[in-house]
């Protein structure tokens, strides 16, 4: 399914995957998450961080007129907090769908999968 964007000039449809990848870059980049996860883990079988070919598995986005919901599956890094950690993911988040695709989105749901102790 693509998200459909109209404007004066006709639609623009952007693919799942696109938004997926643009969300999922938006979200590693930041301090404090160690990586993306599944959104079903029990269903994808995926006990481990995805890479990039798989971030669409840790992205739900669902469309409201022009503007749209994202609901982005994080691991975050111990000794974080996480609620920070999650205010810079959805900004970004929204920042980046804004400036790379034209995209609004209503808002980005950040759930937390799991948190990773690293080890030196």
């Amino acid at each position: 399914m693509a998200v459909k964007i109209k404007t004066r000039f006709g639609t623009v449809d952007i693919d799942n995957n696109v938004i997926a990848n643009v969300v999922g870059g938006a979200a590693t980049d930041n301090y404090g998450v160690v990586g993306m996860a599944s959104r079903n883990q029990l269903r994808d079988n995926v006990n481990t961080i995805l890479n990039r070919e798989n971030y669409f598995k840790g992205v739900v986005v669902k469309q409201h007129d022009n503007e749209i919901e994202v609901n982005v599956y994080i691991i975050v890094a111990y000794g974080n907090k996480i609620s920070e950690v999650s205010k810079n993911v959805q900004a970004k988040v929204k920042y980046n769908l804004q400036s790379m695709l034209g995209v609004s989105a209503n808002s980005v749901n950040v759930i937390i999968q799991g948190v990773q102790v690293m080890n030196d």
